[in-house]
């Protein structure tokens, strides 16, 4: 056996504006009865070329993380406030969020190899620069150059990971993302402080740097597209409408958990108000644009079966990930009394066991589906919120350690299926819009966690205080409260898992969802 398998070929569709080989078919498909070969497994080069990604992405992952250890040293050093320095990762977020939505039409435009190039070049120049910088203003230029390569990596990953990887060992591969989007950001915080202690925080960047453009220049050499390009023109009102649509959202979302904390220079509600509107132009004109197959980010894909639920679950598991991320620091350490090393500690074995079951998930997905996984893993984060809910400032640590643990396993049973399972039933001309609105969703749903859950902590913790609590057990029943919420949330979760379903790779770009 050679591993390949031969297979009749169903009739394809070529859509408007594509081209016959990014359909993955002969235009019009083969004549009847005859048959084509079809990969059973990786090629050497798409082997390699997902590694590259992998690896990349991992990076440009870490680097997200590193800022939060790294800013206080870096606030001494150039005499700024706290909320001066907030801004470091605001701008990197709000740049995110801009130019993912535009990922889909870039990757097709580029295709694999020049969106790979572009993607490490501009994170490359960004970390030299922000290593450079003399001052915060080009700190944060710095940044927002580094955030718009980090945008389009994942995305890349993704649709790579679809293009070349046959359906049933996609869970497997997908798995393996996993393993960038959790272990990267668990180890990003220790590095950094390890980093910071001993060199300062430019060291953070200086050893970014050298890794970075190691993968730039062996990319450069390896990396070869997996697809045909399409000559698709940019609409530039596309691209002003999802800058202030996207841009007025994250940045508001953001704002509300500031405000329930302090003034804003804009209250949320404008940012947001504005955000929603533009929105709603950027849907009818990607509407308007996609029967021509030129829109920015072609919407079609919530069409596709299991995607718009797939997604739907994928959003609310991040708004609890991404809340519990933000509140669980603040408890160990305010309410709790833990050092910062020893919080980081506390929480880096569940970010490892979280990246390392990935691919475990992955083997398991391409053999049962979906739901026997993402329904006990949604139930788990759940639990661990109630958990958290029960946290006291003398609470033992080990309680901590082990909800945590939980928490970061049901989400692995979580994020791997969904990605599989949203992506798999998009025809291949697709793959590069699923994963942009993958990722602008993500996006979406990170900021809103962080918001309600610095906003239910702090308006609870207000009132406990009002009410003569100290300040460490009225931080923690701002917490419980917060907590609770987020395990109510999980309930819709469940509750949509319930409905899962494992989609059947589409047999080619034709049916009524894609017209």
């Amino acid at each position: 056996m050679d591993g390949r398998t031969t297979e009749t070929a169903p009739p394809t569709e070529t859509a408007p504006g594509s081209t016959p080989a990014a359909t993955g078919a002969p235009a019009g498909g083969p004549p009847s009865g005859q048959t084509a070969v079809r990969e059973d497994r990786l090629t050497r080069e798409h082997f390699l070329v997902i590694a590259l990604l992998l690896a990349s992405g991992f990076v440009v992952i870490l680097n997200e993380t590193t800022m939060g250890v790294a800013l206080p040293p870096l606030m001494d050093e150039l005499g700024i406030t706290a909320s001066t320095g907030q801004w470091l990762t605001t701008a990197f977020m709000l740049t995110m969020s801009v130019v993912i939505p535009t990922t889909g039409w870039l990757l097709q435009r580029l295709g694999t190899r020049g969106a790979f190039i572009l993607a490490m070049s501009l994170f490359s120049a960004g970390t030299l620069l922000a290593a450079l910088s003399p001052g915060f203003g080009l700190l944060v230029v710095a940044r927002v150059v580094q955030a718009s390569g980090t945008a389009i990596m994942m995305p890349l990953l993704m649709t790579t990971i679809m293009t070349v990887v046959p359906p049933h060992h996609r869970g497997r591969v997908m798995g393996n993302i996993s393993l960038v989007i959790a272990v990267a950001p668990a180890l990003g915080p220790a590095m950094s402080g390890a980093v910071v202690s001993s060199l300062g925080w430019r060291a953070v960047f200086w050893v970014v740097l050298p890794i970075a453009l190691t993968a730039l220049a062996v990319g450069a050499v390896l990396v070869r597209d997996v697809s045909d390009r399409s000559r698709q023109r940019l609409d530039p009102i596309s691209l002003l409408l999802a800058t202030v649509a996207f841009g007025g959202l994250v940045y508001g979302l953001s704002s509300l958990g500031e405000s329930a904390q302090h003034a804003t220079p804009v209250p949320p509600a404008v940012p947001l108000v504005v955000g929603t509107a533009v929105l709603g132009l950027f849907v009818w004109r990607q509407l308007t644009l996609q029967r021509t197959d030129a829109a920015l980010l072609d919407l079609r894909v919530f069409l596709a079966p299991g995607f718009a639920l797939g997604v739907g679950i994928m959003s609310v598991s991040m708004i609890a990930m991404f809340g519990s991320l933000i509140l669980i620091p603040l408890v160990l350490q305010d309410a709790m009394g833990m050092a910062p090393l020893t919080t980081g500690l506390v929480l880096l074995p569940g970010g490892l066991a979280m990246g390392l079951l990935g691919p475990t998930v992955g083997n398991l997905y391409d053999k049962v589906g979906p739901r026997p996984l993402v329904l006990p893993g949604v139930a788990a984060v759940g639990v661990s919120m109630l958990v958290f809910a029960m946290l006291t400032p003398t609470s033992p640590l080990a309680l901590v350690l082990v909800a945590h643990i939980a928490l970061t396993l049901g989400l692995a049973f979580v994020f791997t299926p969904m990605f599989t399972t949203a992506l798999a039933g998009l025809p291949p001309r697709l793959y590069s819009h699923g994963s942009a609105a993958i990722s602008t969703v993500q996006q979406l749903a990170g900021a809103a966690g962080t918001a309600l859950f610095v906003a239910i902590l702090t308006l609870r913790e207000v009132a406990l205080l009002d009410g003569g609590a100290s300040e460490r057990y009225a931080l923690a029943g701002g917490a419980r409260t917060a907590f609770i919420v987020g395990g109510v949330v999980m309930v819709v979760a469940v509750l949509l898992s319930t409905r899962l379903r494992k989609p059947a790779p589409p047999e080619g770009v034709g049916g009524p969802a894609f017209h």
